[in-house]
C-alpha cells in the first residue's frame, strides 16, 4: 500500500530548482517545474550513475513534427545524467534519445506547505 512520506517544505524546493532526497531506503530527485513537483529516482539505467544530481535545461529534437528543422524542447523538464549525459524528461521519466526505457516516476502531493512523496 502506497504511503506518503515528508520530504520538506514548498519553500525549500525554489521553482527551477531540484534537489536529491533520501525516502524508505532510496534517493529520489525532487524537481520544482514552474511550480509543479515530480520525483525521480536518482539513478541513470545505463551505469547506474547519480542521475539527478545533473543539470537541468531542455534538449533538442528533430523530426516530422519539427518539419525536419531543429528545435530546443522542453525547457527547464530535461535532466542529464553527469556521468554519460543520458537525458531524461522530469514529468514522464521518458530517456530523450531511447523512447522505449522510462524511468518510474513518483506522486509529489503539497499539504500545509509541506511537499510529500507516494511511494
Amino acid at each position: 500500500m502506497p504511503r506518503e512520506h515528508p520530504i520538506g517544505r514548498v519553500e525549500d524546493f525554489p521553482e527551477s530548482g531540484h534537489r536529491v532526497v533520501r525516502v524508505a531506503n532510496r534517493e529520489l530527485g525532487v524537481f520544482n517545474i514552474r511550480g509543479s513537483f515530480h520525483a525521480l529516482p536518482n539513478l541513470c539505467p545505463h551505469q547506474r550513475g547519480p542521475l539527478c544530481e545533473g543539470d537541468v535545461s531542455g534538449t533538442l529534437d528533430c523530426g516530422p513534427h519539427t518539419d525536419w528543422k531543429l528545435a530546443w524542447i522542453w525547457e527547464g523538464e530535461v535532466v542529464t545524467c553527469p556521468w554519460h549525459a543520458l537525458e531524461f524528461h522530469v514529468p514522464t521519466g521518458r530517456c530523450v534519445a531511447f523512447d522505449h526505457i522510462r524511468l518510474r516516476t513518483y506522486e509529489v502531493r503539497v499539504a500545509d506547505g509541506e511537499l510529500r512523496v507516494v511511494i
